[in-house]
């Protein structure tokens, strides 16, 4: 069985959509609850250097299912289907989550939600 992953995204950590939230405290209490194998930050994920990363960290098949807390799902999708594509890494298996405007504890808990709700 592959592992679940959780990128958690930032707007390059200055847009305001992210000023309520400590986003370490939110990483680390993620990490603590040991609900994916394992966690990560990116400032930009939209970027080119986004797309390699997701490419990088996906190329040897193990995870299975990633989470990605960042902006609009819908737009997600759109941004790293490219990378999902040159990696042949399944969309469907691509879990996104709108983390903008939320607080630290807001944050967390949607995120146990969003496991809970697709393990």
């Amino acid at each position: 069985m592959g592992k679940k992953g959780f990128i958690l995204c930032v707007c390059q950590g200055t847009c305001p959509s992210f000023t309520k939230m400590d986003i370490f405290a939110v990483l680390s209490d993620v990490r603590r609850e040991k609900i994916f194998d394992y966690v990560c930050l990116h400032p930009q994920l939209c970027v080119g250097d986004g797309e390699e990363f997701l490419k990088v960290l996906l190329s040897g098949g193990e995870t299975d299912k990633l989470y990605i807390a960042a902006c609009d799902p819908q737009m997600q999708s759109k941004m790293f289907r490219d990378a999902f594509e040159a990696v042949s890494f399944d969309k469907a298996n691509h879990i996104p989550l709108d983390i903008r405007n939320k607080t630290t504890e807001e944050a967390v808990a949607a995120i146990k939600e969003l496991a809970a709700n697709n393990p």
